[in-house]
Order: C-alpha cells, then structure tokens, then sequence
C-alpha cells in the first residue's frame, strides 16, 4: 500500500455519485442520485530523495509534509 513514510497518510474509500437531471438553478427540477459506487481517494505522494539518519534514500512523502518542512531534502 501506498503511503507517506512521515505522517503515513494512505488511500481511503468514498463514493461516486451518478446523476441525472438538470439542476435547480439551471431552471431544472433538481438533480437526483442513480447510483453510487465504492471508490478510492489517494494521497498526493511524492518521490523524494531525502536525508534520513545520515543516508539519503528516494521515499514517498505527501505533499502536506513537504510543505511543512518536516523532511530535509537530499
């Protein structure tokens, strides 16, 4: 499984919503659900060289964590 190494961030299940009908502020009578399906949301990971403990190795890293400054860049 895909995951981030520092804060371990992985996919998590949703849904996806068919519809049909025009929606109420096109002037349409409203858009209704006509099925839903289980789906995955992913992270947005990364590849990374980064310095971990002395030794610098290519890790997945979300993008959270890299904005956060909480991995050193190689």
């Amino acid at each position: 499984m895909r995951t981030c190494i520092i804060c371990g961030k992985g996919s998590i299940p949703g849904n996806k919503y068919k519809r049909r009908g025009a929606i109420k502020r096109t002037g349409g009578a409203g858009s209704k659900i006509t099925g839903k399906t289980l789906r995955r949301f992913f992270p947005n990971l990364q590849r990374v060289k980064a310095n971990l403990r002395g030794t610098i190795k290519t890790v997945l890293v979300c993008t959270g964590c890299i904005k956060a400054g909480k991995i050193t860049k190689a």
